[in-house]
């Protein structure tokens, strides 16, 4: 059956999509309008991220709608209303201003997905300070960079992570003057506060300053697995392409409940776990526990999801469980299912449609970017493996390097270059923080470089193929792992698979795999030839795996990404760099 043919089966699904036209919505489309939607503050002030998420509907007919519904680990379930959260966050505004906190100074949370971190985004944005997210998993070396190169003022935290992460530190972060805990009742010394009562003493009205669209709102850090992380400035304009994409990606409706499973450390928990629903006056589910399938399933069913975005290593977990813990919950309310953080595989967007009842939409984005700017749109028939196509206003092509600061564009279909996007959009990052020259150098030509290899075919669908810095060299054919990590996924025995190059004093690098398999399925001799066959049919001798290694778990990152350099370094013996934000260990057969 061909790919196209497979339609939307619920009749929860029959709700019309915010963009039934693709060609249409790009030919009119205008950032202005997007603009006029939102409210902008009082009495023409700006435009300022926290007030369209948060007050703008609790000063309206939303004021008793609920916004975010928490879900504890011991079973606590919190609920918070727009009005709430209005109350809430200018109480936190208060307890900043309180402490000296000016307009562009930074903030930072060092928790799990606990309440308090969600009203403190909210607050810290109403003040015009800047929120720079952490990750609770980061060790503490990690945390110095970013609260050192952030030049952070002011940290939330729990007196737990403050002891065995924090506290050792503040002797080299002499602009780290005021410390938050969450779970404190009186105050623990001059600069370590109780947030309580804080709060407590806080009043509840908060009037937020004038904003201009391009003031600093959020600093996102980014690292691979080696050199120093970078700060991403992000500003308040960039609330556009959150409206924006949860209004045409997303398909918000009134009434939706959405639950985005990032954590707000990484840029799509905070995008989109946090700022995208509010904006569209729904109700967001968070939930404190990390992955746990029969939980998931549970959430699903119970807080009658109806739009889910997740990561792929989480439905390739889903996928390894097999069918019955989904047929022991009800998801008739789930209409829509997205994924982000690394390339989809085809398989596992088939398996949504056959397990869950609905395909799996993709999309791409980068945290410079800010927000998705490449996406299977719910009006479109979906091409499993593709990116999709790109947002109206965003503007893609696939380019090749000639030069230093030149690039050409690639006008072939099916031609593999580096993807490229003409800036402009709201949310692109204005700059790295402290880092001027490396800002300087993502862009060439009027293009931003993505450093994404990817192809596009006659449709304008987007195609991935690998990091550039991932692109496997072997006797001189170019080799790009999501090709491979694919394919290998079709075999039955496969959960998840990371490819990396592996040097060859011959051939430059040979294709090297490291799979994960499914339950009932063991590792031995005879399963990895005959995944070293199956590879070989589909791919050719040139492109499949010569080396196949089981291991039991690969190494992601707390955003889900397989590190793909970290499989590397530990296979040829190279430094690994900062391995604090590993989601799991991995052990070899």
């Amino acid at each position: 059956m061909a790919w196209k043919t497979v339609k939307k089966i619920k009749d929860i699904q029959r709700i019309q999509p915010n963009l039934p036209d693709y060609d249409l919505t790009c030919s009119t489309f205008s950032w202005e309008n997007i603009r006029r939607e939102l409210d902008g503050l009082p009495d023409g002030r700006g435009l300022n991220i926290a007030h369209e998420a948060v007050d703008r509907h609790a000063n309206g007919p939303l004021r008793e709608h609920l916004a975010i519904r928490w879900l504890g680990g011991s079973g606590t379930v919190l609920d918070y209303t727009y009005r709430d959260l209005q109350e809430q966050s200018n109480r936190f505004a208060n307890v900043l201003q309180q402490l000296g906190v000016k307009k562009g100074e930074r903030m930072s949370a060092l928790t799990g997905r606990i309440p308090q971190l969600y009203i403190a985004v909210l607050g810290t944005l109403k003040t015009l300070g800047v929120f720079c997210p952490l990750f609770a998993a980061f060790g503490p070396e990690p945390i110095y960079q970013r609260l050192q190169m952030g030049d952070v003022k002011v940290l939330i935290t729990t007196e737990n992570l403050y002891q065995n992460k924090v506290m050792g530190l503040r002797d080299r972060l002499p602009k780290l003057q005021h410390i938050l805990l969450v779970d404190r009742e009186e105050d623990a010394g001059e600069g370590l506060w109780s947030l309580p009562k804080r709060m407590a003493e806080a009043s509840g009205s908060f009037t937020i300053p004038a904003t201009d669209p391009e003031d600093m709102a959020v600093l996102h850090f980014t690292s691979g697995t080696t050199g120093m992380p970078k700060g991403a400035i992000h500003v308040h304009n960039a609330v556009l392409i959150h409206y924006m994409t949860g209004k045409y990606v997303m398909d918000f409706h009134p009434g939706d409940i959405f639950w985005c499973t990032a954590d707000p450390g990484w840029v799509t928990g905070m995008s989109y776990g946090i700022i995208a629903p509010l904006l569209h006056g729904i109700t967001n589910i968070v939930d404190e526990e990390d992955f746990d399938a029969e939980r998931w399933y549970g959430i699903l069913d119970k807080q009658k999801v109806s739009v889910w975005y997740t990561a792929p290593t989480a439905i390739r977990r889903l996928m390894r469980m097999g069918v019955e813990p989904c047929k022991q919950h009800d998801l008739a309310h789930l209409r829509l299912i997205h994924s982000v953080g690394e390339p989809l595989n085809p398989e596992a967007v088939m398996w949504g449609q056959e397990v869950l009842g609905l395909p799996i939409h993709d999309n791409w984005w980068q945290t410079e970017t800010g927000g998705i700017m490449i996406t299977n749109f719910p009006s479109m028939d979906i091409r499993p493996g593709s990116m999709g196509r790109p947002l109206p206003g965003i503007k893609a092509e696939i380019v090749s390097r000639v030069a230093k600061n030149m690039v050409e564009v690639v006008p072939e279909h099916d031609r593999v270059g580096e993807l490229a996007l003409k800036p402009g959009w709201p949310s692109m990052f204005r700059g790295y923080l402290h880092d001027d020259e490396r800002f300087r150098n993502c862009f060439a030509d009027g293009w931003y470089l993505t450093g994404d290899l990817a192809k596009r075919d006659k449709d304008g669908y987007y195609w991935f193929v690998g990091r550039a810095d991932d692109i496997i060299k072997t006797s001189g054919h170019m080799v790009g792992p999501f090709e491979v990590e694919s394919a290998l996924m079709e075999h039955p025995a496969v959960a998840e698979v990371g490819v990396i190059g592996k040097p060859h004093p011959m051939i430059g690098e040979i294709v090297m795999a490291f799979i994960s398999l499914n339950a009932n399925f063991k590792p031995n001799e005879e399963l990895r030839m005959e995944l070293i066959g199956f590879g070989r049919k589909r791919l050719g001798s040139v492109v499949a795996p010569r080396e196949i290694k089981f291991q039991d778990n690969l190494p992601k990152n707390k955003a889900g990404k397989i590190m793909r350099r970290l499989l590397k370094a530990r296979e040829v013996g190279m430094p690994e760099g900062d391995i604090s934000t590993l989601e799991t260990e991995s052990g070899e057969e």
